[in-house]
């Protein structure tokens, strides 16, 4: 088995590759069985060269997966002879985590924020992320919170420590991260706790929202813990990502 991503390219062959959709490039017509996971996410999604790409390499069978397939997307892939297989359950096989709507005029939002903040960290000792729709509202809402929390810090696409602060709050160093969508997808810790900030805002989609909560109650023996939606406004992407997560969750 070989890992093949930019920098790493040296070893082209194996029985299994774990590749970037970058690297699909090199493998005209290679693959018996090609399997591509996150489909609805930068940078594959709506990009027409990596779809080439995929298409190109496939010599066999594909797979595609995605946890908040668009309807326009499982129409395309009905058609012909593809089959779409859905799983709601999580390997563990409890419940996904549903979440709670927090809707007040702004000030109200930032004070609850604070009541949140202070109440998961001190009464739990969980691990928690605060979501925000933009870059400056990230840091913005940095400079408050440390003023009330001072274990935590920011993760943004703009900030040269990414890396490293996303270490050093998996290893319990930073309590907290105020974070935009770069930690959308990908990170899975014990007991996380999931707020979104300002979630009325148009950049959050219900499809956003699900990944967002999502992040909670992945571990076994830690299957629960709270998403909370705090908004200005109760928008028809909040409601919608609640009802398919309780959707979701009376299929099991």
């Amino acid at each position: 088995m070989i890992s093949l991503y930019g920098g790493h390219t040296s070893d082209l062959n194996g029985d299994i590759i774990c590749l970037t959709t970058h690297q699909l490039y090199r493998y005209k017509d290679y693959f018996d069985l090609l399997i591509l996971d996150e489909i609805d996410a930068f940078p594959f999604k709506d990009n027409f060269v990596l779809n080439a790409f995929f298409k190109r390499s496939v010599k066999g069978n594909y797979i595609i997966m995605s946890a908040t397939p668009s309807d326009e997307l499982l129409g395309e892939y009905k058609k012909g002879n593809n089959k779409v297989v859905t799983l709601f359950k999580r390997y563990h096989g409890k419940k996904i985590p549903e979440p709670s709507l927090f809707v007040a005029p702004k000030i109200i939002c930032y004070l609850y924020l604070i009541y949140k903040v202070r109440k998961i960290l001190n009464e739990n000792d969980f691990p928690l992320l605060v979501f925000v729709p933009t870059i400056e509202e990230c840091e913005n809402l940095y400079i408050l919170l440390k003023i009330f929390a001072k274990q935590g810090y920011l993760v943004h696409s703009k900030r040269k420590d990414r890396a490293q602060s996303i270490q050093k709050f998996r290893d319990n160093e930073y309590r907290y991260l105020v974070t935009t969508s770069v930690l959308e997808r990908g990170i899975t810790l014990k007991n996380l706790q999931v707020i979104v900030f300002n979630s009325s805002s148009f950049i959050y989609t219900k499809e956003a929202l699900i990944q967002i909560a999502g992040r909670v109650g992945r571990k076994i023996g830690a299957t629960d813990g709270e998403v909370i939606f705090i908004g200005q406004r109760k928008t028809e992407e909040m409601v919608e990502a609640r009802a398919t997560i309780q959707d979701a969750n009376k299929s099991l």
